[in-house]
């Protein structure tokens, strides 16, 4: 069997992860539409753009050409945002076979459909939504291509590509476990990326440690709360999917939705605060998208809702907390009722 491998796209994620592939596999194919990104990575062995000062594996392999990208691959991981995954997936069904194992590491929502990345691709590919596994939990681009430390997951119902997946990444520097629950782990690396966007508008402000460590508790309650009644199971919120990679998300300069909610919370302004970042910048589509889910299935998302006023309503951050901290008097333990917990356990 042929031990190429191809990463969809170039960006900094895209780019990490060839980085890890490279470490396990003979050829890395990292495709991009832009030529001189591709001339630059094949040429100096560095994605300037996204991982200035990187110096890359020899093994990877940039191309423009699709075909050329994917035609032999063992494997593709799909790391495109998730405004254009629909896109990129239908690009890659000409040159896709059923024996390819499909891996994304995009944590976000098609905006329009509200429908998660695993079947947005499924649907492209024309496959089962199982077929597709997730990667997700804490880990920053620019520590991954550094070989600092990472632990992450890999998700599907399917056992056996599930193990494909974690045997295709795992490594002395990227440890990767598996979890059945493809919902509930594609659910937390998406909605976290609100959370995050919230710890930022909160640092933004001045509030301190106290205000963060609330907003991030309260914060991962309302993602289980929405991921459970979506099917997800409540323990995987507590693993690396979840409360990992909301600490990492909500609490580093690296992420970019905490960066773009400190600057919100400073008082810039939305489409400067875009402009500046030059990078997408997840959580605010996921915002819009979650805080329709959260009305359709009537369930309660505060944090969500004041973001998303602040983001498209013209709410002040500071009005946003105060609306937070003014909610009427609940109980802890509300997120998940004892019946769906005794379910679980059952």
């Amino acid at each position: 069997m042929s031990d190429k491998v191809t990463v969809l796209v170039a960006g900094s994620w895209g780019t990490a992860l060839a980085s890890v592939l490279a470490a396990n596999h003979s050829e890395v194919y990292l495709w991009t539409r832009n030529s001189d990104q591709a001339a630059q990575i094949n040429g100096s062995h560095i994605n300037n753009k996204y991982l200035p000062g990187i110096s890359l594996p020899a093994n990877i392999i940039a191309t423009t050409d699709l075909e050329t990208a994917v035609s032999g691959s063992k494997a593709v991981v799909i790391v495109a945002p998730s405004s254009g995954m629909r896109q990129v997936a239908r690009s890659l069904k000409p040159f896709w076979k059923d024996e390819m194992l499909c891996v994304h590491a995009t944590k976000g929502f098609e905006t329009e459909s509200k429908k998660r990345m695993s079947i947005v691709i499924a649907e492209e590919l024309g496959c089962d939504e199982g077929q597709i596994v997730v990667l997700s939990g804490p880990s920053h681009a620019e520590e991954v291509v550094r070989l600092c430390p990472t632990t992450v997951v890999v998700a599907s119902p399917d056992d056996k590509r599930t193990a494909e997946a974690q045997e295709l990444f795992i490594n002395n520097d990227f440890r990767v476990y598996t979890n059945r629950d493809q919902v509930g782990v594609e659910l937390a690396g998406a909605l976290k990326n609100i959370i995050a966007l919230g710890a930022g508008l909160s640092d933004g402000l001045g509030f301190g440690d106290n205000a963060k460590a609330a907003l991030l508790t309260r914060g991962l309650a309302e993602i289980s709360r929405v991921g459970v009644e979506l099917g997800a199971n409540p323990l995987t919120f507590a693993g690396l999917a979840g409360v990992g990679d909301l600490v990492v998300t909500a609490t580093s300069q690296h992420s970019r939705n905490w960066r773009a909610g400190f600057m919100l919370g400073q008082g810039k302004p939305l489409d400067e605060v875009l402009e500046s970042m030059g990078m997408v910048v997840e959580g605010i589509r996921t915002t819009e998208a979650a805080y329709a889910i959260s009305i359709k299935l009537g369930v309660q998302m505060p944090i969500t809702d004041q973001i998303y006023h602040v983001l498209f309503k013209g709410r002040s951050p500071r009005s946003a907390v105060e609306a937070l901290m003014g909610r009427d008097r609940k109980p802890e333990l509300e997120a998940i009722s004892q019946e769906t917990w005794e379910q679980w356990h059952s």
